[in-house]
Parts: C-alpha cells; structure tokens; sequence
C-alpha cells in the first residue's frame, strides 16, 4: 500500500516515517507540508493511503481532502489533528475523510488502521 504524509511538522514526520517503517507491505511514496505541493504531489503519485494534518504551513489540510477526494481512485484519508473538534470532525467526515484521529492520544491507533484498510482491499 502507497502511503502519502501532510504534515507541517518534521517531529511528526519523522514519527510517522519510523512507524509507517515498522508495518508490512506499507510503502512511504512522499511527504509535503503545504496545501498546493501536497495536492500536486497526490494526483501524481497516486497515493492508496494519505495520512493529513488540518494545519499546514499555507493553509488547510481540509482544503487538500477537498481536493484529493475529487480523483478517481481517490485514496483513503486519515485526518491526523492537533485540533480533534466535533466540526472539524463533521467536516472532513463530510468530505469524505475515512478517519479522524488525535494526535496526541490517538496516534498509537494508526496500524489497526493500515489493518483494516488492507483487510478491505483483499
């Protein structure tokens, strides 16, 4: 499975990167920290999995769901926040966003997650 990471920060990054290393059959395919690199970079690579922050440098996360959401095949997206409020949740919910996590408290969730997912696509 192709994995996508938006992220602002290079600490998560680099956290994510080490997990993401530990789980088999995951490939990281790219990383970016800004709204319009990340979408370009997406519809490029065509990424199955892309995991996304809400806060970037530019902009929003929402804005890049918003956009990735349109392809076809569009990819699974797991919002990643800081910012774990019930509208931002209805929000990207709304906009097709698979999984919303926080990531303090819910980050350790992500590999029954990649689990699950890969379970559905067999």
């Amino acid at each position: 499975m192709k994995v996508f990471i938006v992220d602002d920060s290079e600490v998560v990054c680099d956290g994510l990167e080490s997990m993401l290393s530990e789980i088999k059959g995951l490939w990281l395919i790219g990383k970016a920290q800004d709204v319009r690199g990340a979408v370009e970079a997406i519809q490029r690579l065509e990424p199955d999995f892309v995991i996304l922050d809400i806060r970037l440098i530019d902009g929003s996360g929402i804005d890049v769901l918003r956009e990735i959401k349109k392809m076809e095949p569009s990819p699974v997206v797991l919002v990643l926040t800081n910012y774990p409020y019930p509208q931002y949740r209805k929000k990207c919910q709304d906009l097709g966003a698979e999984y919303f996590l926080d990531k303090v408290t819910e980050i350790d969730k992500i590999p029954g997650i990649f689990d699950i997912v890969k379970a559905n696509a067999l």
